[in-house]
């Protein structure tokens, strides 16, 4: 939903902040990040966590089900009523498609939705790592060749990364998988077709 503007902005800062990180270790002083993951997850709740807390915030929060008022029945309206109370801002994972969408209609603070479901074929926050990385190694989104290798028909990441990257100028996709791994039609027929976007489909490194 970025314009190249507001995309071009968020990396422009990411850079600042990994470039001068002391600049930035108090700018969440006094805030609460509640991480709610009702499904098991280690890199994701602590990616966020540690982000707070590397900013000056604090966090609160449960990794489980079983660790939450969910255990006696209590829903995730309530519950996302409750801890906006307690916090300025939610990071949550559920199991059921729509629950943080319920949850950020009662919630009285920002829900952010961790959900594969909700974002369907996206992956936003990888693709920001993904185009910092790419802009830290070459120096630019444009005019690159770029080569995708693997899981390319169930991969968000993928999916993803190339729809942001159409939009920058004169780039190359290789898309290298076997057969029944293939790109999906729709990143054909809605991404690459439409902004007349150069690729290959190959089923090997060497071709």
């Amino acid at each position: 939903d970025f314009t190249l503007e507001e995309t071009t902005k968020v990396l422009d800062l990411a850079d600042r902040i990994a470039e001068s990180p002391e600049v930035y270790s108090h700018v969440a002083d006094g805030k609460k990040i509640a991480t709610l993951f009702y499904e098991p997850s280690t890199r994701t709740r602590l990616s966020f966590e540690s982000a707070m807390l590397s900013l000056g915030g604090q966090t609160l929060g449960f990794s489980s089900a079983a660790q939450s008022s969910a255990s006696k029945g209590e829903t995730v309206a309530d519950t996302a009523r409750v801890v906006s109370c307690y916090a300025d801002i939610i990071a949550m994972r559920h199991p059921k498609e729509g629950a943080p969408l319920q949850a950020s209609i009662y919630s009285r603070i920002p829900v952010y939705f961790v959900n594969q479901e909700e974002v369907g074929h996206a992956h936003p926050t990888q693709t920001l790592i993904d185009m910092m990385t790419i802009r830290q190694r070459k120096g630019k989104l444009n005019n690159l060749t770029i080569g995708f290798c693997g899981d390319l028909k169930f991969g968000r990441t993928v999916h993803s990364l190339v729809s942001s990257l159409t939009r920058f100028s004169d780039n190359k996709f290789y898309f290298i998988s076997p057969e029944e791994l293939r790109i999906p039609d729709y990143l054909r027929d809605d991404v690459l077709n439409p902004s007349n976007s150069t690729y290959e489909e190959v089923s090997s490194l060497e071709d």
